[in-house]
């Protein structure tokens, strides 16, 4: 019932930038932590950013002060805005949501929602 669906990812060269979008539907709680991650082929999926209900955000330290995630309730998308990419950002990010007010538990909270993914890649 619940859905969710990126958009946006790409190829670009070290340096640029991409939003990455995701649209969520049939999700009927207005409290919910939201977030993204990624995962590389033979490597464990990594968080990238969270944020809460109450617009609380969490980063990576891999990605912070390059990456800004935020969310508009009224076209129930979810957003990541990559600036300064690097090669090592290259990998398949997904969006993922859970119901609560907070984000309890930060990137090891288990998610009952996800996206099919969207490529990104970066090369140098």
């Amino acid at each position: 019932q619940v859905q969710l669906v990126e958009s946006g990812g790409g190829s670009v060269q070290a340096g640029g930038s991409l939003r990455l979008s995701c649209a969520v539907s049939g999700y009927a709680d207005s409290s919910y932590c939201v977030g993204w991650f990624r995962q590389v082929p033979g490597k464990k999926r990594e968080g990238v950013a969270l944020i809460d209900s109450n617009g609380s955000t969490s980063y990576a330290d891999s990605v912070k002060g390059r990456f800004t995630i935020s969310q508009d309730n009224a076209k129930n998308t979810l957003y990541l805005q990559m600036n300064s990419l690097q090669p090592g950002d290259t990998a398949m990010y997904y969006c993922a949501a859970d119901r609560g007010r907070y984000c309890s538990g930060g990137f090891r909270r288990v998610f009952s929602y996800w996206g099919q993914g969207t490529q990104v890649t970066v090369s140098s």
